[in-house]
């Protein structure tokens, strides 16, 4: 298990999510929506994209009646069908971080008018396909509640025994990393262990945090948060590190 700290970032990129909770669950229910979709089954056993999304719902306390309204409106016909696609925008904001940019939408041109107003308000660039996200790798990010939770080195063993790749405690979480494909695995080999799991999703990570001064990250994250106002923008990935500096300094 490595000893480099991510905790920072996905603490403030989970406490950014929550503190827009009511935003968060129509986003939330547009990504179950399109994965039963794409998956061609509302069955989460038999649909694996559909099996994280609702782990990652479940994971924000999405109620279970929204998770299935949502299933539901992936095949429903006429004017109840969904009719979402996937689009992902690349650029650089402030100081030159990378930021990637993953969208449900059912309106390119909206959205694209929105993402490009956002970068040029927050003085960065709107950049082509593949311009950053070489930048970042996906990986499984699995949340256990430390309440309940064995100590951590016999967490640790159980991770790798399930084939986590990487561990890291937080305040009131450990946080398990995987690759992509073995998210929901490890999810469930550690629950069928009594590790209370609170939620498991797929995220982008910087493969190399840019340092960057208190002042650009307010920035970067004032360009963030402009992103996050869409409802069709799903989440936003930068490659800032966030040290413990600008973390004290975004709490003030």
């Amino acid at each position: 298990m490595s000893g480099h700290s991510k905790w920072a970032t996905t603490k403030h990129r989970k406490a950014a999510v929550d503190a827009k909770r009511s935003a968060l669950f129509s986003k939330l229910t547009r990504v179950i929506t399109v994965a039963a979709k794409t998956g061609g089954d509302p069955n989460p056993e038999n649909n694996a994209s559909l099996a994280a999304a609702i782990a990652k719902a479940k994971s924000y306390s999405l109620p279970k009646d929204k998770i299935d309204i949502a299933i539901k409106k992936a095949f429903a016909a006429g004017a109840d069908s969904a009719a979402y696609e996937e689009v992902v925008y690349e650029g650089y904001g402030p100081a030159g971080v990378a930021i990637y940019i993953e969208a449900l939408t059912d309106n390119r041109n909206r959205t694209a008018a929105d993402v490009r107003a956002a970068f040029t308000r927050a003085g960065g660039n709107l950049g082509a396909t593949g311009s950053v996200a070489f930048q970042f790798e996906r990986k499984g990010e699995i949340t256990v509640d430390r309440a309940g939770a064995p100590d951590e080195d016999e967490l640790m063993l159980l991770v790798a025994d399930a084939g986590g790749e990487d561990m890291e405690a937080g305040e009131d979480t450990y946080i398990v990393y995987t690759t992509p494909t073995d998210v929901m695995a490890v999810k469930d080999a550690l629950e069928s262990q009594g590790v209370p799991v609170k939620g498991a999703e797929l995220v982008m990570e910087a493969v190399t945090p840019a340092e960057v001064t208190v002042e650009d990250a307010k920035k970067v994250l004032r360009l963030v948060d402009r992103l996050e106002e869409s409802d069709d923008i799903q989440t936003v990935y930068h490659t800032m590190e966030l040290t413990d500096e600008i973390a004290a300094a975004l709490e003030e």
